[in-house]
């Protein structure tokens, strides 16, 4: 299952943490959001332990939506060692997501 991320949470386990980040920016009132939390569910298992790939809930966390100026759901940020090093903005497929994942890893 995908991590949860959340305004507590968030600093150490994507920010502090060397590696790699994947954060979907999501609410549970938006349609394209939902169509992309299988392919999330799919790449999170598929890349465990080499990279943190999760969830933010946006109406549940507004401090990391506002920080990163979060306006369309679902927005993917990957983050490596803290940095924001790619975004996509809009339901996207696996594969595309696959490829960014892996340009950063």
């Amino acid at each position: 299952m995908a991590f949860e991320f959340t305004d507590t949470n968030f600093q150490e386990t994507a920010l502090d943490k060397e590696g790699v980040a994947v954060v979907d920016f999501w609410a549970e009132w938006c349609g394209p959001c939902r169509m992309i939390t299988p392919i999330i569910e799919e790449l999170s298992a598929e890349y465990d332990g080499k990279a943190v790939i999760g969830k933010v809930n946006v109406d549940n966390n507004p401090n990391i939506s506002t920080k990163y100026g979060i306006r369309s759901i679902p927005t993917i940020l990957i983050l490596k060692n803290g940095e924001v090093v790619d975004k996509h903005v809009g339901v996207t497929t696996k594969q595309v997501l696959d490829q960014k994942i892996q340009a950063h890893l």
